[in-house]
């Protein structure tokens, strides 16, 4: 009897201490708001630019900040946190995508995206920056989606190597699909 006692004074200080690491310390929180605060917008141009609709890349977002804050709570490493959430970003992007059984076309979500940027150019620059735009997109969007995946992570600022862990894909084929899309990119750009 005193064994089953005692096996319930564990388990109740199991539960105890799984509750205290689940309350996050003003540190914790401090540096998850901070995290926040520099990748929201990043994190959410790039789900937006894979497909998804605001709504959508809004939630993924905040599902990667939540997992990124059960994953400090839980003393897990703290290596490359910008590289993990995107790819916990990428890999609910997908999910998503799946369930929802849809895909948008890339280009909707670019406008999209392009929505959450300021821009505000004379005429003149509109109408050259509208003409590049369109023969950037449709490059890009000629482009093998795993292509177009390594490019967009690229442009949100990522390593070659954090490209290569958010896609699960080798540092090799990182660098050869950019170098292959980069030079397509570049030949539509100089017409």
């Amino acid at each position: 009897m005193s064994s089953s006692v005692e096996s319930y004074r564990g388990v109740s200080a199991c539960s105890a201490e799984s509750e205290q690491a689940r309350v996050a310390t003003p540190a914790l929180e401090a540096e998850v708001i901070s995290l926040f605060d520099e990748l929201r917008p990043r994190l959410l141009r790039y789900t937006l630019s894979c497909g998804l609709t605001a709504g959508d890349g809004e939630e993924i977002v905040q599902e990667a900040f939540i997992a990124l804050v059960r994953h400090l709570q839980l003393g897990k490493p703290r290596n490359n946190l910008r590289g993990w959430l995107f790819r916990v970003a990428h890999n609910l992007g997908l999910k998503r995508l799946s369930e929802n059984g849809r895909r948008r076309e890339v280009a909707a979500g670019i406008e999209e995206a392009e929505r959450h940027i300021d821009q505000n150019p004379n005429p003149e620059e509109h109408v050259a920056f509208s003409q590049r735009r369109a023969l950037l997109l449709a490059a890009l969007q000629a482009l093998p989606d795993q292509d177009q995946r390594c490019v967009r992570l690229r442009a949100e600022g990522l390593r070659y190597r954090e490209i290569a862990q958010v896609l699960g894909i080798s540092l090799g084929s990182v660098s050869a699909s950019l170098t292959r899309s980069l030079s397509r990119l570049g030949r539509v750009s100089e017409r």
